[in-house]
This record gives structure tokens, C-alpha cells and sequence, in this order.
């Protein structure tokens, strides 16, 4: 399965490509544990989306940077919320200048395996809830934290 969607943002495309990488716990609200101890997108090639649970440095890989262009292009590969499913995901962010003080942010996801009926739909409506009632009230809010 495959979907795509797309976002304006206030600010910069590195501004936007910074806020949605580094440290993503005070927008992203999906983990694995109750409270992550760090949530991170290491945002170089070879480096991942983090969840470490606690200070002893147990936790998950979601997904693998297999693309980085800062202030262009992001792209990871990798479960995300799917782990332990024979699931190959491919996510990609790409960041346009919309004027001089926006960007657009379009994300696509591209998904093949183990994906039982309403998957899809699932995934996309997870992808939504992150795009936009997640990350963009982060941003227009001065990237502080929501919860």
C-alpha cells in the first residue's frame, strides 16, 4: 500500500527538516513504551528513529535514515509502529520553500508484506494524526512541547 499528504508550515525548510528530526518526543506521541526515556531521529545515512526506554539503553530501532538531505529530503526505512510484522516500510519527507517564511512538507509511505486488512487505512490515519494534529500545532506553537 502506498498514500501520500502534504502540509504548510511556517518557516524555513531546514527550520521544518530541524523540528522533525533530532529530538521528536515533544510532538511524536506514539511509542512502544509509556514514556520514552529518549525519542530521536538520528538523521544521518545508516542512523535511525530511536526509542531508548530507559537509562540503561534498552529499546527499538523504528526505522533506518537511508536518505538525508537537510532542509530537502528525509527518508527512512523501517517497521515504525509494524515491528515484529515481516513489514517493509519506506517513509519519505520532502521539505519545498512555499514563499519565503513556509514550506511544504510532503510525506509519502510506501509499504509491501505481512499487512492484514485495515492496515492500510490504520497507518495512514496514524501518519495523519502525527502530520497534523501533532507536528504542525508543534510548529505553529514555537516547537514546544504538546503534552
Amino acid at each position: 500500500f502506498s498514500f501520500e499528504m502534504q502540509a504548510n508550515l511556517p518557516g524555513t525548510t531546514t527550520q521544518i527538516y530541524d523540528a522533525m528530526t533530532g529530538d521528536v518526543s515533544g510532538w511524536r506521541d506514539h511509542s512502544f513504551s509509556e514514556k520514552p526515556y529518549k525519542l530521536y531521529i538520528d538523521a544521518i545515512p545508516g542512523g535511525g528513529f530511536y526509542e531508548i526506554f530507559n537509562a540503561g539503553g534498552d529499546g527499538v530501532k523504528h526505522a533506518t535514515v537511508i536518505y538525508s538531505d537537510r532542509g530537502k529530503m528525509l527518508r527512512m526505512d523501517g517497521p515504525l509502529g509494524l515491528s515484529g510484522k515481516a513489514v517493509q516500510m519506506v517513509t519519505t519527507y520532502e521539505f519545498t520553500a512555499a514563499g519565503s517564511d513556509s514550506t511544504t512538507v510532503k510525506l509519502s509511505v510506501h509499504a509491501a508484506g505481512e499487512v492484514g486488512e485495515g492496515i492500510p487505512a490504520l497507518v495512514e490515519s496514524v501518519w495523519r494524526h502525527f502530520l497534523f494534529d501533532r507536528f504542525k500545532p508543534y510548529v505553529e506553537g514555537g516547537m514546544k512541547p504538546l503534552d
